[in-house]
């Protein structure tokens, strides 16, 4: 199995920053675990991770970003039908405005 790899360096994914970086799985709760499994994980400085009011942990619009990159991602190596047996959602279609 391949490990997908969402970053080349080890900087904030949003900001670019490099300062207080801390590991976010893009698809928590019940698929954390897949989420390490595949590789989809970033690095968010603490600021983009976990402050309101741009934290992806306090703005939806920021971790549906993370989750589209993290299906496009997937599908490029695995295809889209089994990011839907993974994953269950596709988070492609759904609109930022609907946040």
């Amino acid at each position: 199995m391949e490990k997908i790899k969402m970053q080349e360096r080890q900087v904030c994914f949003f900001c670019g920053s490099n300062n207080w970086l801390e590991t976010h799985h893009i698809f928590g709760g019940a698929n954390r675990k897949k989420s390490e499994k595949y590789g989809l994980v970033v690095d968010l400085c603490h600021f983009c991770h976990n402050e309101p009011p741009l934290g992806v942990h306090h703005n939806a619009k920021q971790m549906l970003k993370l989750k589209q990159a993290g299906q496009k991602a997937f599908e490029q190596v695995y295809g889209h039908e089994k990011f839907m047996q993974e994953f269950g959602k596709n988070y492609r279609e759904v609109e930022n405005d609907n946040c």
